[in-house]
């Protein structure tokens, strides 16, 4: 999601391994190791974009319906793809920010992750989910 050429993925992919590999001391097994693996990885995408002030675009066609793969046998895994196609569209602090709220994280937590206030991400985040609500909307679908 942070990386949409094979080069700039393969980049990424090893700032992720060297980072992990860096700070694996820290993990003090709070949580799953596959959350913290996660936050280390996220985290470091983001430094990632922020470092190499990429800039990233929508490559997907404009098309949902295309988009969607005759291999999701159930609506919950239609939706799960519509929603990640979907979020191709925010940019890197709206995926952060919903992505934290996904998994869990308070304001708090979010906020210190991403270095701004908890003001900041509660409104960023009602802003995001209204925005992904409206793609989504966009493209002819609703859950």
């Amino acid at each position: 999601m942070y990386a949409y050429n094979n080069e700039d993925r393969q980049d990424l992919q090893q700032d992720i391994i060297v980072q992990l590999w860096k700070s694996y001391n820290t993990f003090r097994g709070e949580s799953k190791f596959s959350t913290w693996m996660y936050r280390v990885g996220v985290n470091t995408a983001i430094t990632y974009l922020k470092k190499e002030k990429r800039s990233i675009q929508f490559q997907y066609k404009e098309n949902f319906p295309e988009l969607v793969f005759e291999e999701y046998k159930n609506e919950k895994d239609n939706q799960l793809q519509i929603f990640y196609r979907a979020v191709q569209e925010l940019n890197q602090i709206e995926k952060a920010i919903i992505f934290y709220f996904m998994e869990g994280m308070t304001h708090k937590e979010t906020a210190l992750q991403l270095g701004i206030s908890d003001i900041n991400v509660r409104v960023r985040l009602n802003r995001t989910k209204d925005k992904l609500q409206k793609i989504i909307k966009k493209h002819g679908y609703e859950f």
